[in-house]
């Protein structure tokens, strides 16, 4: 039986994702594949990536993932990585919102993001008593009547109010994507926000009866400890010990492993220059770094932007859609200092800082408070967002500038004024895609257009988080059929 020939554009946790699926499934139904993967830069991994430096631990990308959804803790418990899972810690489930130049913490009643509880609410230094008042009246508000999408920023205003959105929920949401939340698409972003109104009415009742009916969620990574009472809640995110490139390392070295079935092939510095269908129908022809490439299928998991550009010569339609989706840069500045220089302990998980406030940092990170082993003994590690939406004016400068932009403002809003002893700066250009609203129609479209054998994964179509990107990339490589074959 001839292999099936996949190709695999794009090296980040997607494809790499895709790939790992289609060797599954070849060592599953015993259809011998052939999957070349092809990524331009260096290394693989894309985003992800861990380092160690001076006893710190320090996350260039994302530093932890959502349970809720099951896809990354079932990759790694696949990968031999369960006992490497952690929970945050429990006991400093605490976050901050800064509120005229000063920190406020954020009302436990806030677990989902949006209350769902009123009695912490009323005793916030957040809201304004009016504006405690609008929110309540979420338990009375009808219904909305209309159909389609809307953004988040026109759900939350009508729901809980004005001051709500500038002061409290639309920082904490809005931030995930590193959007406005007037422009954020909320059927691509929280759906189930929505279908909470449609079912209750009130989005405060209906999260409360979410989350007894859900209870704590069995099998997760902090289910052991809860069971002896050492963990007073479920924890919503989890990481690696040895921070989330562990997770890539362990993947791309499975990977690696020779199959009787799955012949694998990865491809670093090997940017696609160009794709187009080939004579035979369903067949694709690839040409990368100078070598050319004939496949069956083909999994573009790139920025939309990227895809566009190999799609433009073929697929004008798509092309165009994709190449329309808008991405922001960010920056992140990981500062280490010793404990006794803080002049707080780290007692929560950090901090959120609402555009309102004209700050040049989007928030901040306590990290050797939110997982363990961040630091050394006797250390402190703090990371600082920069960036997004309504802040790309602020990276403009070079390390140095925007180190000192997190430190002047850690000063004012911290009283943190001590010489770190570790300063490195991430970069991450046009990194994440803004879901306008209307961006779930057009993705359904563009996936409707592409020809046969032409698949799309990553952060662009369906989720930005670590679960959702490896659920894209599975979902692609699924629909490629090799279990069908």
């Amino acid at each position: 039986m001839s292999p099936l020939r996949v190709a695999v554009v794009g090296g980040g946790i997607a494809g790499l994702s895709a790939t790992w699926t289609l060797r599954r499934q070849a060592v599953a139904s015993g259809r011998p594949v052939e999957v070349r993967l092809f990524e331009a830069s260096p290394r693989l991994g894309g985003k992800v990536g861990t380092e160690h430096r001076d006893g710190f631990l320090l996350e260039a990308g994302p530093d932890s993932f959502l349970t809720r959804k099951p896809q990354a803790v079932e990759l790694a418990r696949e990968l031999g990585l369960g006992d490497r899972l952690i929970d945050t810690d429990p006991s400093r489930n605490r976050v901050w919102m800064v509120r005229h130049g000063k920190l406020a913490e954020i009302p436990p009643s806030m677990g989902h993001v949006l209350p769902c509880r009123l009695a912490p609410i009323w005793g916030s230094q957040l809201l304004s008593w009016r504006g405690k008042l609008r929110l309540a009246m979420d338990l009375v508000l009808p219904r909305r009547r209309g159909v389609g999408d809307e953004s988040l920023g026109s759900f939350l205003r009508r729901r809980f109010g004005k001051e709500m959105v500038d002061r409290l929920a639309g920082p904490l949401l809005a931030g995930i994507y590193v959007a406005d939340p007037e422009s954020l698409s909320l059927a691509a972003t929280f759906p189930h926000f929505a279908e909470i109104e449609r079912r209750h009415g009130s989005v405060i009742r209906g999260l409360r009866a979410s989350m007894a009916a859900r209870g704590a969620r069995p099998g997760g990574p902090g289910a052991a400890a809860r069971a002896h009472g050492s963990a007073p809640a479920p924890s919503t995110r989890a990481a690696l010990a040895g921070g989330i490139g562990e997770l890539t390392d362990a993947l791309i070295a499975a990977l690696r492993e020779p199959s009787p079935v799955a012949d694998l092939t990865l491809s670093t510095q090997a940017p696609v220059e160009d794709l187009a269908p080939s004579g035979a129908e369903g067949r694709w022809h690839l040409t990368a770094a100078g070598e050319t490439y004939e496949a069956d299928a083909v999994i573009l998991a790139l920025p939309a932007f990227a895809a566009a550009d190999l799609l433009a010569p073929f697929a004008a339609e798509p092309a165009a859609t994709l190449s329309a989706i808008p991405y922001v840069s960010t920056a992140t500045v990981s500062l280490g200092y010793r404990e006794a220089d803080l002049p707080r302990p780290l007692d929560g998980y950090g901090f959120v800082v609402p555009a309102a406030e004209k700050r040049r940092i989007t928030a901040c990170t306590w990290c050797s408070a939110k997982f363990p082993d961040r630091a050394g003994e006797g250390h402190a590690l703090l990371r600082v967002f920069l960036g997004g939406a309504l802040g790309e004016r602020w990276l403009d400068g070079d390390d140095d500038t925007l180190a000192g932009h997190a430190r002047e403002d850690l000063a004012d809003l911290m009283g943190l004024d001590a010489d770190p002893i570790l300063t490195v700066v991430h970069r991450h250009r046009r990194a994440t895609p803004q879901y306008r609203v209307g961006h779930g129609d057009r993705i359904a479209a563009v996936e409707s257009a592409l020809p046969p054998g032409l698949h799309l994964a990553g952060s662009a179509f369906h989720g930005i988080g670590l679960p959702d990107c490896i659920k894209s990339g599975a979902e692609a490589a699924a629909a490629v059929g090799v279990l069908e074959a």
